[in-house]
């Protein structure tokens, strides 16, 4: 029996966490834009000054702000999360903890990006210029980025996928990032197109 790819019952649902200006954010929104079966519910920042607000808004996605109230003693990122009910939730440039309380009801369905190639370069405070800071002044000759299931521990999350580039001993810890977000850019609405044809 044919079904209608239309029909509520199929659509699948992500909601997208980010911290600050959203770059990551946004090239997901775009990659799902003409995907009638996938659809992206809202952007939940924990900065109301953020970015991503003004690139969610372009993209007339909703945006909603919390404080660390909401998010780790309270229900009220939770109970809007099951309002919701997402397919997938996704981490993109998201700096704070996610709590049990959400990853308890919504398991192997919280994922996130890392600018490195784990476990190397992760952990509190490892993020953004800190990591590729960290990566040149250790001589690395490649780094990454990683795709993986969020749980309680830093960066500890079982991994999806890895995506490498090379390092010259000239490049700078901008030039680093630069080629971290060609991967990402590339890479991560790949992935996350992947893991929902299996949700």
């Amino acid at each position: 029996m044919l079904t209608n790819v239309n029909h509520p019952s199929t659509i699948k649902k992500i909601v997208l966490f980010a911290s600050g200006s959203g770059t990551n954010v946004e090239n997901i929104i775009r990659y799902f834009n003409d995907r009638k079966e996938i659809v992206i519910s809202c952007v939940l920042s924990n900065n109301k000054s953020a970015i991503v607000h003004e690139r969610a808004k372009k993209q007339n996605v909703n945006s909603l702000t919390f404080n660390k109230d909401d998010l780790q003693h309270t229900d009220t990122v939770l109970d809007l999360l099951k309002s919701i009910a997402p397919d997938l939730i996704v981490l993109a440039g998201f700096l704070w903890k996610f709590p049990k309380n959400i990853l308890d009801q919504f398991p192997n369905q919280v994922i996130n990006l890392h600018p490195a190639l784990l476990p190397l370069y992760g952990g509190k405070g490892m993020y953004g210029m800190n990591v590729h800071r960290a990566v040149v002044e250790n001589k690395e000759k490649e780094t990454g980025i990683t795709i993986h299931y969020v749980n309680e521990h830093y960066d500890e999350g079982a991994i999806i996928a890895q995506h490498k580039t090379k390092l010259t001993p000239e490049d700078t810890p901008e030039d680093v990032a630069r080629k971290i977000h060609e991967l990402e850019y590339e890479h991560f609405p790949k992935v996350i197109e992947e893991l929902l044809k299996e949700v």
